[in-house]
């Protein structure tokens, strides 16, 4: 089965129509050259995206393969940290949290709270990541114990240290609040560290999505 980006909506008036009907795909590769008798001789690439050509949000290392053969493939070599994200009131950037662990190559990513999240911003990512569920914050740190991983919050509270001068353990658990709130106090004492993210202007806080981004990124230049 392959999966596609969700399409961009059509002019209302439909005059644009004809003209894409026969236009190349904006993005990705049309059906591979030369018909079936072409096709490659393995068992990752799909034959449906070999027909019709790929134009999903993927590396073009991927390109033409099935999503399992890319979930296998992203498996061997995925990165020792995990994400975690609190979900108590449906945050839209819990999407692009899960987005941006799939680009950083996180292990897992966890949700703690309401089981369902707002998905939109994930861009499909979610079916190349990990996704686990945990109905609350003490079901989350006990699952970490169990796995031996520091819990690492997120959160520019009083003790907090800057991420560029704290402890970033290979192995751990990137823990992440709600846009606004941030995490809840269950969350910070469950936590082994508490590290932030170092600004110079006026804001309080930045956009939760793109803290987790900066955080994630931070493992990856020391670890990666």
């Amino acid at each position: 089965m392959t999966d596609a980006d969700e399409p961009t909506p059509a002019p209302a008036d439909g005059t644009a129509d004809a003209a894409r009907a026969d236009a190349p795909p904006t993005h990705g590769v049309g059906p591979w050259p030369g018909g079936p008798d072409q096709w490659p001789d393995d068992p990752r690439y799909d034959p449906e995206l070999l027909a019709g050509g790929d134009t999903r949000n993927v590396v073009d290392e991927y390109r033409y393969w099935s999503m399992d053969a890319i979930v296998a493939d992203l498996d061997a070599r995925r990165h020792p940290f995990h994400v975690a994200i609190e979900n108590w009131q449906h945050d839209l950037n819990i999407g692009s949290i899960v987005r941006s662990a799939n680009a950083f190559l996180a292990a897992e990513v966890h949700i703690v709270g309401k089981r369902r999240w707002n998905r939109r911003g994930a861009m499909v990512t979610d079916r190349y990541q990990h996704v686990r569920h945990h109905e609350d914050v003490a079901a989350f740190a006990a699952w970490a114990r169990e796995a031996g991983l520091p819990v690492i919050a997120v959160d520019n509270v009083a003790g907090s240290v800057p991420v560029d001068r704290a402890e970033l353990p290979e192995r751990c658990v990137l823990l992440f609040g709600q846009e606004g709130p941030g995490l809840s106090a269950e969350a910070i004492a469950a936590a082994t560290g508490v590290v932030e993210i170092t600004q110079y202007g006026s804001t309080r806080s930045i956009n939760a999505a793109s803290a987790a981004a900066v955080i994630m990124y931070e493992w990856c230049r020391r670890w990666a």
